[in-house]
């Protein structure tokens, strides 16, 4: 079932499902300010996933809706067109033929109401809120940037993921993800905008 689901929302709902609250951390926090939150965030991405014992990665490219208030839409383009929507009480995937399919809904799954807000600490930098799943070591680089590397802290997440990266400025540009089998995933952002600040009527009906 989860097969579907980018690499991103599958990380999103594993953290979701271990809650913790952990002591604020100056440099972690320092990383979280310097990172734009705004209500809604637009952008390209292009994924790449090395899978062990094959020559060749795994290629897509899409763009995504990020809706502070609403949740996230993720449309691959290519090689196949797909969409998924990630909003507080489900994960609903769209075929290109139309087809829609929920993967996972609040009302089986109760961790999914923190995706939402996961979501928005991974692709916005927020290493508060990461902390809270993982052990979070963070370095300043050129020109305003920064990257955090992200261990698991629970025993449950070491099974899926070894290591989480991101890096960015004003915001995220990469996420990799090496899983605990040692396939790769790296996700580029590209593109990214702010305005128009409010979601399109289009945008809007597919959180519906």
């Amino acid at each position: 079932m989860l097969a579907r689901v980018s690499s991103v929302l599958l990380c999103a709902l594993l953290l979701a499902a271990v809650p913790r609250v952990q002591a604020a951390d100056p440099a972690v926090d320092a990383i979280t300010q310097a990172v734009a939150r705004p209500d809604v965030l637009r952008g390209q991405f292009s994924q790449e996933k090395q899978v062990s014992g094959f020559k060749n990665p795994l290629r897509s490219q899409g763009r995504f809706v990020v809706a502070r208030q609403h949740g996230v839409i993720w449309t691959t383009l290519k090689p196949f067109p797909s969409e998924v929507v990630v909003t507080a009480d489900r994960i609903l995937s769209r075929q290109r033929d139309g087809s829609t399919r929920v993967e996972l809904d609040a009302r089986q799954q109760p961790a999914m109401r923190s995706v939402n807000a996961i979501m928005f600490a991974l692709m916005s930098g927020d290493a508060q809120a990461l902390s809270a799943q993982f052990v979070v070591k963070v370095e300043a680089l050129p020109d305003n940037g920064w990257r955090m590397q992200l261990t698991p802290r629970s025993a449950m997440l070491a099974k899926v993921f070894s290591a989480l990266s991101l890096s960015g400025d004003r915001y995220v540009r990469e996420v990799q993800i090496t899983e605990a089998n040692q396939d790769v995933t790296r996700i580029h952002f590209a593109g990214l905008s702010e305005t128009p600040a409010q979601l399109s009527a289009d945008e809007g009906r597919r959180f519906e």
